[in-house]
This record gives C-alpha cells, structure tokens and sequence, in this order.
C-alpha cells in the first residue's frame, strides 16, 4: 500500500484484519523495519493512536519521530498561491517534502473543524500530504475518516468468531460537537465483513450518504439493540446542520437495562468515552473496549508492516 486513508486503499480487508491477528499472537518482529523511520504529525490531541502506532513501530523495529504542529514547528500556510506576507512562516508543500527527506512512512493526524462541511470533506490538510509526500501515508484519523480505529474494530469483533454477527451501531449524546469521522469509517469497513449491520440515531444525525449505502438505518435505539452481538456506540455531530447539536429528547446513554435487550453483547467504544453521558459506568466496566483499544497497535502494526514490505 501506497497509503492508507480508507478501506478503499486495502486490496483485502479479511487479509488485513487477519494479518493484525497473526501478529497480536507474534508481535515482536525487530528486523522488518530495521533503520526504517516513521514519522507521526499531529494536528491535534491523540492517546491512543499517538501510543498505539508508536509500540507498533518499535515491535517492528522502527524508529519514531513526532511532531506537534502548532508547538513544535512553525505556522503552516495552507493555501496555494499565497503570498505569505502574514502571520504564517512555512508552506505546507515545503514541510512535507522535508518531512518525506526524514522518514520512510509517514503519518498524519488530522481532525474535522466543524464549520464548513465542503472543507472539512475535502480533507484538505491530508490531501496536502498525498500530494507532496514522497513516502507512503497512514492517516491516522482526518476530519471523515479513522481507519486504523476501524481495522482494529474489526480485528476485535473477528477474534470472537462469531458467524454473522449482528453489529449495531448508535449514536449516544454528548455535550459537544463531535465529527462524524469514526463512524462514517466504521460503516465503510463493516460492510467487507459477512455481518448484519444496523444504524440508530435520532431524526437529525443522518450521515452523510455514501457511508450509510445498504445499511439498515432506524430511529429507535431498543430497534437496532434487539440481538446484537456487538453494540458500537459513538457520538456524532449533525451532518445536514454541519456541526450542531441538535435536541434530542430521548434517553441514547446505554445503560444495563438496555444491554439485556442484546444477544449477551459485547458493548464497544473507541475512546475517550464520557461516563455516565455516553454509557454508563456498569456497561463500561463490563465492555471490551480495553480489548478494543489494544488492538490498535496491531492494526498499526499490520499496516506498517505491509507498507515496510512493500519498500523494502
């Protein structure tokens, strides 16, 4: 792989996904990435994938280098054609082709501004570092995507074995704006598994529609619970109001009395989660989303290897 933005970039998600697996069981493999060196730019805040992709490296033998925009560097113009007679020091172009002079791979963390829908979906600041890089990319999330979250999604929910599964997916309240990147992905991996997928969320929080295509989509949580192997539940902001929260008068926070309506399922989350706003504490305590957020570093790691073998 070239890069990795979204499933689309993936010959074989099943392969992958068990790739991810194979090496959750043989993680230590110091000489693949041998004098190899991944470059991490954030954008903004990350635990997870910055820790996760991070111990993925190292299992490979990687060198790691990271780098905070806007504390560690210079303003970036973002712009084409500027004339940057303002408060801005070095062009984008300019720093990812350096950047690509540094490091073997890089990977780039973005997130979604909430203000202008046709920007954010232009994925702009990744789309700068397609362009410019000279060495393969991972995003590690941007303003509509996380496909390392949704690989390790999937890793989890395949290392149960479960034929079929029911997954439903709910949106759950919470008291900010959030985008709809970690869902949008989710649904777009989902649908390469042999899984029954049902979408709830209330009138308003319609994605966007290309994600959603040939999934069950309903506006009663207790609809999509009914049976569910897997409950992934996730916040998202308005789409069709770009960024707002809208009022939703029904209770969405998954409690213990909700999970019973399941086939005895396994509630998931990517984390950060608000207690007690997204899902209770009982729900969390008994959930797998520690399992889940393991997982990460060997989605990471899959991804990394198979772009290692590739330049190697």
């Amino acid at each position: 792989m070239k890069k990795f933005t979204s499933v689309r970039d993936v010959p074989s998600v099943d392969a992958l996904v068990k790739k991810a697996l194979a090496l959750k069981a043989q993680p230590i493999q110091p000489t693949v990435g041998q004098h190899k060196v991944l470059g991490l730019v954030f954008f903004n805040p990350s635990l997870r994938t910055r820790l996760s992709t991070q111990k993925a490296a190292f299992n490979l033998g990687m060198q790691c280098m990271v780098m905070n925009v806007g504390q560690d560097g210079w303003q970036l113009e973002m712009g084409e054609g500027t004339v940057m007679d303002g408060s801005s020091q070095e062009h984008i172009k300019d720093a990812v082709r350096v950047m690509s002079e540094y490091c073997d791979i890089l990977g780039v963390r973005t997130f979604a501004a909430l203000k202008k829908r046709e920007e954010d979906y232009q994925e702009l600041v990744l789309e700068h570092f397609l362009n410019y890089a000279k060495v393969p990319i991972i995003s590690l999330e941007s303003a509509t995507r996380h496909p390392l979250q949704s690989l390790a999604d999937l890793a989890t929910i395949a290392s149960f074995g479960i034929k079929r599964p029911k997954v439903a997916v709910s949106w759950a309240p919470h008291p900010k704006a959030l985008p709809q990147a970690v869902t949008n992905s989710f649904l777009e991996w989902v649908k390469k598994m042999d899984a029954e997928v049902v979408l709830a969320h209330p009138p308003g929080y319609e994605l966007e529609p290309s994600f959603v295509e040939g999934i069950k989509v309903v506006d009663q949580q207790e609809d999509a619970l009914q049976g569910a192997d897997f409950v992934y539940v996730k916040n998202w902001s308005s789409y069709r109001h770009y960024g707002k929260v809208l009022p939703v008068t029904e209770n969405w926070m998954l409690t213990p009395k909700k999970m019973t309506l399941t086939n005895q399922g396994r509630f998931m989350h990517c984390l950060p989660i608000r207690r007690n706003v997204i899902a209770t504490d009982e729900v969390i305590e008994q959930s797998i989303v520690y399992q889940q957020a393991k997982n990460r570093e060997y989605a990471a790691q899959a991804v990394l290897k198979t772009m290692l073998e590739e330049i190697s």
